[in-house]
């Protein structure tokens, strides 16, 4: 299966050494000169549309009258991000510090497709303007009913370098969540895809129904990836979070990541950090899982992965107590826990509460599935469906140490990293 996304036009070595010599001179570039600097045609695909000036003046990014909230972007997208200032062209793009990008980047849209052009456009030029250089942008604009292009399209986005028709990149970046990937999996060599790779230390990153993708190529291709934020619901943003971004790139760079956590307030404020009979063990295992309502989906199949001694990850957002019990319970059922030394949730946003009895909550039922299962969990990992993300790598080695203060540190070891220097955080929330 042969790719037809066009990929810009690269430039040639001699022009690569001037761009490299101008770039410690350069500073303060806008979008248009450092596009130019770069050698991007300035009518070349999305990165070459109109103004991004004009058209941030004209709509407001985060409320896309024409496309209705996933999962990927709800609830954070319209509460913590406001309309820019209509002041100007001054005020609304400040010079930014850009970069020459040398990341070997590629999206793949497995899901539901972006349709604010606008938003699409400011995520190509922030990612290219942090050091990105993405070989394939014109996939942001496929579309079939709901979904990032047909089933063969999404999948042919991932099965081209597994089949060898196009190069691995460094990295691979889900372009948005909401709902499609299941329908890639059986489409897809994950076996040969992992194998790749591993061989070029290739990282995919992305979460919510990109979990599917995830889980897909752990128990197959025996690879890992990034849980981080995405190229629409993130980048795209008009104003993204500082905090997802800085770790999105700490996870990138850092193979030694940790992340500590104090409190379970993204999972309950009802639950103690740590539920267990004995809170001071260290867990030692490999790391899995994602989005809840996606692994309990893939339970039975071969595509979740079976990891003796993992410890699973779980996140999720709008869905009620009951519904997230349920899919707790397909897990379980499917003997799902019975291998494992634990579970860590992240953030289970926008639960709501039973209609019921009120009593019935997110604590109740999580307590429940420690009573079932007899695994310590731990609760509120900063990360999930909300504004500050922190990346972490699935499918590797993962150390829990509880700490003196009731809380505790996750330690990540033995996944693929880039080096930090090929990078400039600040440009993913830049205003280009």
């Amino acid at each position: 299966m042969r790719s037809t996304i066009p990929a810009l036009q690269q430039p040639s070595k001699d022009k690569q050494k001037n761009i490299k010599k101008e770039s410690k001179t350069a500073t303060g570039l806008n979008r248009r000169q450092f596009l130019r600097r770069v050698g991007v045609n300035a009518g070349a695909g999305l990165l070459a549309a109109q103004s991004i000036t004009q058209s941030l003046a004209d709509t407001t990014i985060d409320q896309d009258k024409n496309t209705q909230l996933t999962k990927d972007d709800w609830p954070t997208s319209l509460v913590t991000d406001s309309p820019l200032s209509q002041e100007g062209s001054q005020t609304l793009s400040p010079q930014a510090n850009c970069i020459v990008p040398s990341i070997e980047t590629r999206l793949f849209a497995s899901s539901n497709v972006g349709n604010n052009n606008t938003r699409n456009e400011l995520a190509l030029d922030r990612m290219a303007c942090a050091g990105f250089k993405v070989a394939n942008p014109t996939i942001v604009s496929r579309q079939y009913l709901r979904f990032a292009g047909t089933d063969s399209q999404r999948a042919s986005d991932l099965q081209n370098i597994a089949t060898g028709a196009i190069a691995a990149p460094k990295l691979l970046l889900g372009v948005r969540g909401g709902y499609g990937a299941v329908r890639l999996l059986p489409m897809i060599d994950w076996q040969t895809l992992g194998r790749i790779m591993q061989e070029r230390g290739t990282i995919l990153a992305g979460f919510s129904d990109v979990t599917a993708i995830q889980c897909a190529l752990l128990a197959q291709g025996g690879m890992s990836s990034l849980a981080a934020p995405m190229l629409y619901s993130e980048f795209g943003k008009t104003k993204p979070d500082q905090v997802s971004c800085r770790q999105f790139a700490e996870a990138l760079s850092n193979p030694n990541l940790t992340i500590d956590v104090q409190s379970a307030v993204l999972t309950s404020q009802k639950l103690p950090t740590i539920l267990a009979s004995n809170d001071s063990q260290t867990l030692t295992g490999t790391i899995w899982g994602g989005n809840l309502s996606v692994v309990s989906a893939l339970a039975g199949s071969d595509y979740l992965p079976r990891i003796d001694g993992g410890i699973v990850f779980l996140e999720d957002v709008g869905e009620q107590p009951y519904r997230i019990e349920r899919m707790l319970y397909d897990l379980y059922l499917a003997g799902v826990f019975k291998r494992q030394q634990a579970i860590v949730f992240g953030a289970l946003s926008g639960a709501g509460e039973d209609s019921y009895d009120a009593r019935y909550d997110v604590a109740t039922v999580i307590r429940q599935l420690h009573k079932l299962t007899g695994l310590p969990i731990y609760n509120g990992m900063s990360f999930g469906h909300i504004s500050k993300k922190h990346s972490f790598p699935l499918g590797a080695r993962c150390q829990i140490n509880p700490n003196t203060e009731g809380g505790y540190k996750l330690t990540f070891a033995d996944y693929p990293t880039i080096k930090v220097d090929n990078m400039n955080v600040e440009g993913l929330w830049q205003r280009l």
